[in-house]
């Protein structure tokens, strides 16, 4: 317990400390008074001198309250920041979730913004032709809102850029992979998560991505920095497994939901996957994806508790002193 001015409660104790030994002198004096009138002190006097310390007690309780006690309790909540790294490239203009891929996943997107605490900071990362942070984490919901409504189709994709710039987000610095594939170092970010919304589809680009083994140890590498960094990043899966066509740059490219890729990322960063083949199971995602819960340390005020005991006591005092002695003091 700490007290928010120490110097009233050494003072509220000192008042408190003289007026026992008072009552005590004066007990004293009373019961030689008696003793050498012949008179034995009895019952009313150790009456009178309970209601006393009664008393005493009361004004030692009010000294605490003034002092202004508080105790420091744990209070878990959500805190933190999240990623939101949305998938823009051609793929997620394809119809099969309606009304398209990239809609439904904006939608979705907006319901888990709208269900965040103020204490959790968001950001949006729209990924095409490599991973471009659209801003930097804040708790300005609303701002982050506007960022996802303004997002449209176009370009290519690489998963393990948009994930190094998610993690660049989240330390506010760039992040890269090292030569010869090394994870580099960005610290520990427990409280940071990262929630992908793509279709999987990895496109070839310039940045290092690519289709096949290229794009997949892309996707893997950057997920090793994720997990170094202790951030779990939940995969969204926009799209159906049948797939469907989509005209892109004038072709007729044909494109299906790559669940092993999201699956994959998910779980080497202690994340999960979500499935959304339809617009009503990504109107769930909001609830289905679990944040950090973060420990924290709170003052509790305690004024109040003790305001309350000196307000017993006090009166626990005057009735006793007034039952059995029929004064008040």
């Amino acid at each position: 317990m700490s007290f928010a001015d120490p110097a009233l409660l050494a003072v509220g104790l000192l008042v408190a400390l003289a007026l026992a030994w008072a009552a005590v002198a004066a007990a004293r004096r009373r019961a030689t008074a008696l003793a050498s009138a012949g008179v034995a002190a009895r019952g009313p006097g150790r009456a009178r001198l309970g209601g006393v310390w009664f008393t005493v007690a009361g004004i030692a309780a009010l000294a605490v309250a003034v002092a202004g006690p508080s105790a420091s309790v744990p209070v878990s909540h959500a805190s933190g920041t999240v990623i939101l790294a949305m998938d823009v490239s051609g793929s997620m203009a394809a119809t099969d979730v309606a009304p398209s891929r990239l809609a439904a996943a904006k939608q979705a997107a907006l319901s888990f913004i709208n269900a965040q605490p103020g204490s959790v900071d968001i950001v949006v990362v729209a990924f095409q032709q490599g991973g471009l942070e659209s801003a930097l984490p804040t708790a300005d919901h609303a701002t982050t809102s506007a960022a996802v409504r303004r997002l449209t189709a176009g370009g290519g994709t690489s998963i393990g850029d948009a994930i190094l710039a998610s993690l660049s987000a989240i330390t506010r610095k760039t992040v890269t992979i090292g030569r010869g594939g090394s994870a580099p170092g960005i610290g520990f970010w427990p409280s940071a998560t990262i929630v992908l919304f793509s279709d999987g589809q990895d496109e070839p680009v310039a940045s290092g991505g690519g289709t096949g083994t290229a794009a997949d140890s892309g996707a893997t590498l950057a997920a090793a920095v994720a997990e170094k960094a202790g951030v779990h990043i939940d995969t969204v899966g926009v799209g159906t497994a049948a797939g469907t066509t989509v005209d892109v740059d004038g072709y007729h490219l044909f494109t299906a939901l790559d669940e092993a890729t999201l699956k994959s990322i998910s779980q080497a960063t202690g994340g999960t996957y979500h499935p959304a083949s339809d617009a009503s199971e990504l109107n769930g995602i909001a609830s289905s994806i679990n944040l950090r819960l973060t420990v924290t340390n709170e003052p509790l005020p305690l004024a109040g508790a003790f305001i309350a005991l000196a307000l017993a006591l006090l009166a626990a005092g005057a009735i006793l002193t007034v039952t059995r002695t029929g004064r008040v003091i």
